[in-house]
């Protein structure tokens, strides 16, 4: 299954293994808990779902019972899923109404400035390529 395809709660805890590296089940929780509440046994559900599905690996931690768990991906793969739904729930499919309202919440700094141009700037090279093409 592609990590685009998940349930919300799936990708959230997905998101939030790439967030810590490893993570126990009570971390998981305690990390989601002030945007999506939950109770232990459901955070043990969803890491089994995850892993079941290949995408989450687990170890036996150093103590006690508990279990660390990490993703099996790249974050790049399921962050490119979790922004890609915001943008079409949010805005409609809209990435630039996306980046418009992001840089009015926090404006970048002169640094950031110079390397979302460089962005662009390759952006603009590839788009000019394929138009070719």
């Amino acid at each position: 299954m592609a990590e685009s395809n998940l349930p919300a709660a799936e990708r959230d805890v997905l998101a939030c293994l790439h967030r810590h590296g490893q993570a126990t089940s009570r971390q998981v929780r305690e990390t989601l808990a002030s945007f999506r509440p939950m109770t232990h046994a459901s955070v043990g559900t969803l890491l089994k779902r995850l892993e079941a599905k290949g995408l989450v690996t687990k170890v036996k931690g150093p103590v006690g019972k508990a279990f660390l768990f990490r993703a099996c991906q790249q974050p790049r793969v399921t962050f490119r899923g979790l922004v890609g739904q915001f943008v079409q729930r949010v805005f409609h499919g809209d990435s630039v109404a996306l980046v418009a309202s992001l840089l009015e919440t926090k404006p970048p700094t002169l640094e950031e400035v110079d390397k979302l141009q460089l962005m662009l700037d390759e952006l603009r090279k590839q788009k000019r390529k394929e138009k070719r093409k």
